[in-house]
């Protein structure tokens, strides 16, 4: 029996190109959900500590994933 191979390592690559495309896409849309939140958040706060107490509780925070070291530069 013989096995024929037809491009499976390229299809490997395109597939893994493809991928690469849908995270860094969701990571995008996370970050404006992120953002989009906090400045809900910071326009009904009565005050800076207000503001820095519901985003604490909330896990919004400043910081976001890895990606956005790549993206800032």
């Amino acid at each position: 029996m013989t096995l024929a191979r037809h491009g499976g390592h390229t299809q490997e690559i395109e597939h893994t190109g493809r991928m690469a495309g849908i995270k860094a896409e969701e990571a995008a849309r996370l970050d404006q959900q992120h953002d989009r939140a906090m400045i809900t958040v910071a326009g009904h706060a009565a005050d800076a500590a207000e503001c820095a107490e519901l985003l604490a509780m909330l896990g919004l925070t400043g910081a976001r994933g890895p990606h956005e070291a790549e993206i800032g530069s």
